[in-house]
C-alpha cells in the first residue's frame, strides 16, 4: 500500500518521527507540494495526507486507486468532499489537539496589549533605565486584566479553555455561540453578538470558519466594538473583513489586535494589516506547539489505523461505497 504525505514539513520539520505510520506501508514523504506537482505523487497511492494542499474533484478523478484522505488539521476545506462521497473516498480530520496551545496564544496576545514588555525590554537594553532618573518608569500603560471583560466568539473546546485562562486572572466572560451553553459554568454569560462587542475590553474570536460567518467581523460589527478594546482572532482570518480592521485601527479607536491567521497565508504583498498601526500577526503558529504536534500526528496515525481496522473515526463525509 503507498501512502503519501504531501506537505509535512509544518507538522514535522524534523523534530518528530514518521515511523508510527510507516508501517502501514510504503510511505513517501513530502514536505511541500506545487498543485503542478500533485497527480504524479499521488499516482498509485491508496491514502494520502494533506494540510494545505487542495484536493478537488479533478485530482479526484484523476486518481482511481486512492480510498483514504487524512486531514492534518481540524480544518477540512481543502478537500473536496462531495467528490470524495463519489468515489468513496473516506476523509478524516484532526480534532481537538491543539486546545492549549491556542489558548496559549490567545493570552499572549493578551498579555502583549496589557504590559508591552517588548518595547520596555527593548528600552531597557538601549540604556533606557540606566539613563533613567527614577527606579521604575512606563512607557505605555500598565493594564490589569482582573476585572477586565472578555467576549469570546465560539464556545467549543478551545473558546472554553479561554475563558477558563481568562477567569483565572478574575476576568469576566461573557462568550456567543450559535448553540445554548449558558450551563456550562454560572461564572459565564451568554449573549448576542452585538452586546459582546460593545461590553468586552478583549474580544477573542475561536469559531470555525463558515460561509454564514464569513468576514461578519465587518465595519459595522468593528465601530461596534468598545472604544479602546483589542480584537484577538487565533481562528480563521476569513472571519475579519482585513481592510475594515486596518481602517479602524489606524483611527486609534481599537487599542490593537492580534492576529495569528489571515485569509491568505503566507499574506499577499498588499495585504495592509502587517503595516497597520498596533496590529501583531503571527505566522499562524498557534497550532505549532512539539505538543500539540505531537498529538496531531498520533491523531493522524490512529485515524488511519482505525480507518484500516474497519472502524473509522474523526470522518467528516460520507463516503458511498
Amino acid at each position: 500500500m503507498k501512502l503519501v504525505v504531501l506537505d509535512g514539513y509544518t507538522l514535522n520539520p524534523g523534530d518528530l518521527s514518521w515511523k508510527p505510520l510507516e508501517c502501514f506501508g510504503e510511505l513517501v514523504i513530502f514536505d511541500r507540494t506545487k498543485p503542478e506537482e500533485l497527480l504524479s505523487r499521488i499516482k498509485g497511492a491508496s491514502a494520502i495526507f494533506t494540510n494545505k494542499v487542495i484536493i478537488d474533484d479533478s485530482v479526484i478523478r484523476h486518481s482511481p486507486t486512492l480510498k483514504y484522505i487524512g486531514v492534518m488539521a481540524t480544518g477540512y476545506n481543502v478537500v473536496d468532499l462531495q467528490a470524495a462521497n463519489r468515489a468513496g473516498i473516506t476523509v478524516t480530520n484532526i480534532p481537538a489537539y491543539s486546545t492549549n496551545s491556542v489558548a496559549q496564544l490567545v493570552f499572549s496576545f493578551i498579555l502583549h496589549f496589557a504590559n508591552q514588555l517588548h518595547r520596555h525590554a527593548a528600552d531597557v537594553a538601549d540604556g533606557g533605565w540606566t539613563n533613567s532618573p527614577d527606579f521604575s518608569y512606563t512607557l505605555s500603560p500598565q493594564q490589569e486584566l482582573a476585572g477586565k471583560v472578555i467576549g469570546i466568539v465560539g464556545f467549543g473546546q478551545i473558546g472554553q479553555k479561554v475563558a477558563q485562562i481568562a477567569q483565572a486572572f478574575g476576568m469576566r466572560v461573557i462568550f456567543q455561540n450559535r448553540s445554548d451553553k449558558s450551563h456550562l459554568n454560572h461564572d459565564w454569560q451568554q449573549v448576542e453578538l452585538d452586546d459582546l462587542l460593545t461590553q468586552a475590553d478583549y474580544v477573542s474570536l475561536n469559531c470555525p470558519l463558515t460561509a454564514e460567518n464569513h468576514g461578519f467581523m465587518n465595519l459595522e460589527k468593528l465601530l461596534r466594538m468598545k472604544k479602546g478594546a483589542v480584537l484577538i482572532n487565533t481562528a480563521r482570518g476569513a472571519l475579519v473583513d482585513e481592510q475594515a480592521l486596518a481602517e479602524v485601527l489606524n483611527t486609534g479607536r481599537l487599542a490593537g489586535a492580534g492576529l495569528d491567521v489571515l485569509t491568505h497565508e503566507p499574506p499577499e504583498a498588499n495585504n495592509p494589516l502587517p503595516t497597520t498601526r498596533n496590529c501583531i500577526i503571527t505566522p499562524h503558529i498557534a497550532w505549532a506547539t512539539q505538543s500539540a504536534r505531537k498529538r496531531l500526528l498520533h491523531i493522524l496515525t490512529s485515524n488511519f489505523e482505525a480507518y484500516l481496522n474497519h472502524k473509522p473515526q474523526n470522518v467528516v463525509n460520507h463516503p458511498f461505497y
